[in-house]
């Protein structure tokens, strides 16, 4: 039995996976800025309201009240996405999404780090939109750009952290059907949890770093 703290419990993939977690015996704890009637449905999760990854002094006092190598497992889900395209290009949107996707991500993490036991374990949620190689049909700046920056944030975190033992995994879901995709997708949020637990079920620090997708497949940077 595991210990996860999941960063945007709320709804759409993060909100299964604390349900999943949490079905199968794990203690989840999970954070969002505001709650939702679905993760208070679940009595069995320990949730922290009023989390924003860009304000950094609630995240400081979350890591308190958790205390130092308390949690196996670290999952960041929280994120944004509006479209930015060239035709109605919003640089104020491009800088929401870096403060948000990549910056904000990353300085939880770090705060965060304190709680992580020795041999824990770290997941990134990002997205195969933020490939350099696999970007074929342009468009959507602000979200790309942010997670290319996330996904270089997680390969710099698997190599710092791997002398203390810390693996690190960066995942992509899929193309969820979520609020956020706006109800569009192949799969649901049930499948992509399913597939993103056992990615990191079998994260080792022998395979940190990797850009994977939930199903498996190693993704190109």
């Amino acid at each position: 039995m595991a210990q996860a703290l999941i960063v945007g419990g709320n709804r759409g993939i993060g909100l299964e996976l604390c349900r999943q977690m949490a079905s199968r015996g794990d203690r989840v704890i999970a954070t969002c800025r505001r709650s939702s009637a679905e993760l208070e449905a679940l009595p069995e999760v320990d949730v922290h309201t009023g989390i924003d990854v860009t304000s950094s002094e609630p995240v400081a006092r979350l890591a308190a009240r958790i205390g130092r190598q308390q949690l196996d497992l670290l999952v960041l889900v929280a994120g944004i996405l509006k479209r930015v395209e060239l035709e109605r290009f919003d640089a104020d949107l491009v800088r929401e999404h870096f403060e948000v996707n990549a910056l904000g991500v990353l300085s939880t993490t770090v705060a965060l780090l304190p709680c992580l036991k020795e041999g824990g374990r770290i997941g990134l949620l990002t997205s195969r939109m933020g490939s350099i190689a696999d970007n074929t049909s342009g468009g959507s700046y602000a979200y790309r750009m942010s997670k290319a920056a996330l996904n270089m944030a997680g390969r710099s975190l698997a190599l710092d952290l791997r002398p203390h033992g810390i693996a690190v995994a960066i995942l992509h879901p899929g193309w969820v059907r979520t609020e956020m995709t706006g109800g569009s997708g192949n799969i649901d949020a049930a499948t992509a949890a399913r597939g993103l637990i056992e990615r990191l079920d079998e994260l080792t620090i022998d395979t940190t770093g990797a850009f994977l997708h939930q199903n498996g497949e190693t993704l190109p940077w």
